[in-house]
């Protein structure tokens, strides 16, 4: 079964809308998606009713930022229902971190000469994504499309490598939530807590262990451990921490666009076989989005 439980729609910084993504992961022959967009579940939305969700099995799923020893780490939740009346008020906080990110950003970009560069990377992330404003998320990579558009930079890589990359100008750090909370939001709706891509982090072996602890001890079930574009060592080292930390073992693409060959919807690599599957007692048909 080819399973894909991280990817993203326009709905945040992906380049495909949701119901593009869905077929594309048809295409794909994918027959377990979760769109786990950042800090919104609004691509759901566009997905009500479509008849191509009967062609698998769509899990709800989001990915929420948090931090941790001043680290931000991103924990993605499955199986939650869209309908709990927690997860409103949990990203409303989540979108006003956001907001208050890109406004830093702007500010920042602003001192350098961009202008207008906050209601520029509104107008591409409504454009992208087609949602009212309230729910619109605004991201670097529509700063970046903003100022490819105005002639500022040629193109995203040149924007981001000058100005908004990690350590630029435009590289704001959020206030997040702490990584405990973010999980304890994910349980009490009845989801399952997973970090998110754990050696994106650059971190050495014994803070990564330290995380993993930490993320453990918060409630969290299981970890990313075979992910598109990885190496075989890097699957069979976390397919090892999985194990040492008891942690059920989930598999993702991160997908984002049709840009890199290496990464695509259903592309992650098989478990390793001492890995117990995230999913090996779901009930599919009670949990899918339709």
């Amino acid at each position: 079964m080819k399973i894909d439980l991280h990817c993203h729609s326009t709905a945040s910084d992906g380049v495909l809308s949701p119901l593009a993504l869905v077929q594309r992961a048809i295409e794909q022959k994918v027959e377990v998606l979760s769109l786990t967009d950042h800090d919104t579940v609004a691509g759901y939305q566009h997905l009500k009713g479509q008849a191509a969700l009967l062609q698998l099995y769509l899990i709800p799923g989001i990915e929420l930022s948090a931090v941790w020893s001043g680290v931000t780490i991103h924990v993605v939740g499955l199986g939650f229902s869209l309908d709990d009346t927690l997860l409103a008020g949990y990203l409303d906080q989540q979108r006003q971190a956001r907001q208050q990110r890109a406004e830093k950003i702007a500010t920042k970009l602003a001192k350098r000469g961009f202008a207008n560069t906050l209601e520029g990377a509104l107008a591409v992330a409504q454009s992208l994504s087609g949602l009212p404003t309230a729910e619109v998320q605004i991201g670097r990579p529509h700063f970046a499309k903003y100022l490819v558009s105005e002639g500022y930079v040629p193109d995203m890589a040149t924007a981001f490598n000058r100005y908004l990359g990690a350590g630029k100008v435009g590289d704001v750090k959020s206030q997040w939530p702490s990584l405990a909370q973010v999980v304890e939001w994910i349980t009490s709706m009845k989801g399952v807590a997973i970090l998110a891509h754990p050696l994106k982090y650059k971190m050495t072996n014994t803070k990564l262990r330290a995380l993993i602890k930490a993320f453990k001890v918060a409630g969290g079930e299981g970890i990313e451990v075979a992910l598109a574009g990885q190496s075989q060592d890097a699957t069979h080292f976390l397919a090892e921490l999985s194990c040492q930390f008891e942690l059920l073992a989930s598999v993702a693409s991160d997908f984002h666009g049709p840009f890199n060959r290496w990464i695509e919807l259903g592309g992650a690599p098989p478990l390793p076989k001492q890995c117990k599957p995230l999913w090996e007692n779901w009930v599919l048909e009670k949990m899918r989005f339709c």
